[in-house]
């Protein structure tokens, strides 16, 4: 009889324990919608600017100050450089206090584009994009260009996701909403892909499928590693583009 009741209770337990986990996970979404998809044109998604902050710490892709990523590879038919440096600066956009990126493009060794990216983490682990200001130098350094500059709440852009806490195949979101502008999506294709760069073998990464419909024919994948980020981004269609996590400043 005691043997049975400690059955009886185990059971119980378990039963307890897993309602409790699903509730939890439940209620997680429910504090943390993420917005549906949808036409650009009515995209409008809700979020509490007071639920985030600048200090991201999702496991794929972690922005911790002083950190710089440099890659490697082909763009627009040159060789390229790109280095992604997180710096401890914040910049307050829609009322969230977001992380800024300092994201520079070299071509041939000549500096091509800088950008500022800003991101901002929910209290749920899911990392949203809120804009970037951007800008095409010339040989001298003069800025020439800053088409896809944009910042949510100005114009009507929109914030979109760009990572979420726990990944979910084939759901699609925009990481970004600026008509004509920005209008970048992404998909989870594959919790545990494997890759290979100069800077390591990993498996287990996460693959996305990268899309803008201002760029139809255009299809990229991405790779991101838990603990590091983005350790490869390559054309699937469209012109052969390819950028290789090298090396990892810390």
């Amino acid at each position: 009889m005691m043997r049975s009741h400690g059955r009886l209770l185990g059971t119980f337990v378990l039963i307890v324990a897993t309602t409790a986990c699903n509730a939890s996970s439940a209620s997680a979404k429910t504090r943390c919608p993420l917005p549906e998809f949808g036409p650009g044109e009515s995209y409008h998604p809700a979020f509490d600017a007071k639920s985030f902050t600048p200090n991201v710490d999702n496991p794929l892709f972690p922005l911790t100050p002083g950190t710089t990523l440099v890659y490697s590879g082909t763009k627009d038919g040159e060789k390229a450089t790109n280095v992604f440096a997180i710096t401890a600066k914040t910049r307050k956009i829609e009322g969230v206090t977001t992380r800024v990126i300092e994201d520079r493009l070299f071509l041939n060794g000549l500096l091509e584009e800088k950008t500022a990216d800003y991101y901002a983490q929910d209290k749920c682990g899911n990392v949203w994009y809120f804009g970037e200001d951007t800008a095409t130098v010339d040989h001298n350094g003069n800025v020439v260009d800053t088409a896809g500059t944009w910042h949510a709440g100005v114009d009507g852009a929109e914030p979109g996701v760009f990572m979420q806490a726990h990944p979910e195949l084939a759901r699609r979101f925009r990481q970004e909403w600026y008509k004509g502008q920005a209008e970048d999506t992404f998909r989870a294709i594959d919790l545990s892909a494997s890759v290979t760069v100069p800077y390591g073998s990993f498996d287990h990464a996460l693959r996305t499928e990268e899309t803008t419909e201002l760029e139809p024919r255009v299809l990229d994948n991405k790779y991101y590693v838990r603990g590091i980020g983005e350790v490869l981004e390559k054309s699937v269609r469209g012109p052969k583009e390819a950028l290789r996590l090298v090396d990892v400043i810390r």
